[in-house]
């Protein structure tokens, strides 16, 4: 697939089909994440890779738990607050694999690092027609010590972007949303200043 294909046509998948991913296949996507620039190429990321839709779905409901007694009061008038104290919501929509990257301990922003990681995988599985979706909201509870311990991931990681990856379901890939415009706040170019993309030279 064309880069910019990739890029352009990219959508977080929120729906998958019940059909298992290669061990091979989630090697070759994590070869591909490490391949993103870092500060001094510290590569700071690590990854932790789990499987299994019965395992998933424990996990969902466990971290259900959690966000329902850690989130803010004021997050009580969230829509999402309501899907997570229902029994039937996922929280990582019926994906059977979740990857989550883990930034170390590092002086540079190792967290920025990880996210170029992320973007590299999610472009690379689209490119091989797997679906994607972040799951943040599962952050905080793959950074809670007892999780780190039942994972077997070392205390001094971070998890800082877990994502669902499978195949996705058909008809449920969303359409190509609109994106506005950059928003160029400021463009100096030697003495052509008014040379701006949009104005006319």
């Amino acid at each position: 697939m064309d880069l910019n294909e990739a890029i352009y046509h990219r959508r977080s998948v929120r729906r998958y089909r019940d059909q298992e991913i290669e061990p091979a296949t989630i090697a070759g996507l994590l070869d591909a994440a490490v391949q993103a620039p870092s500060a001094l190429n510290q590569q700071p990321w690590a990854f932790g890779v789990y499987h299994g839709r019965r395992r998933l779905r424990g996990y969902s409901e466990r971290a259900k738990i959690h966000l329902v007694e850690t989130l803010p009061p004021l997050f009580e008038m969230d829509m999402r607050s309501q899907l997570y104290e229902t029994p039937d919501y996922d929280l990582f929509h019926g994906a059977d694999t979740v990857v989550v990257i883990y930034a170390a301990p590092g002086r540079l922003r190792p967290a920025e690092d990880c996210c170029l990681a992320a973007e590299n995988f999610m472009l690379a599985a689209h490119a091989v027609g797997l679906g994607t979706c972040a799951i943040g909201f599962a952050r905080s509870w793959f950074n809670l010590p007892e999780i780190k311990n039942e994972l077997g991931v070392p205390d001094e990681l971070m998890a800082v972007f877990p994502m669902v990856i499978g195949h996705p379901a058909g008809g449920t890939v969303p359409a190509l949303a609109p994106r506005r415009a950059p928003n160029i706040v400021s463009w100096k170019w030697d003495n052509d200043d008014e040379l701006r993309p949009g104005s006319r030279p």
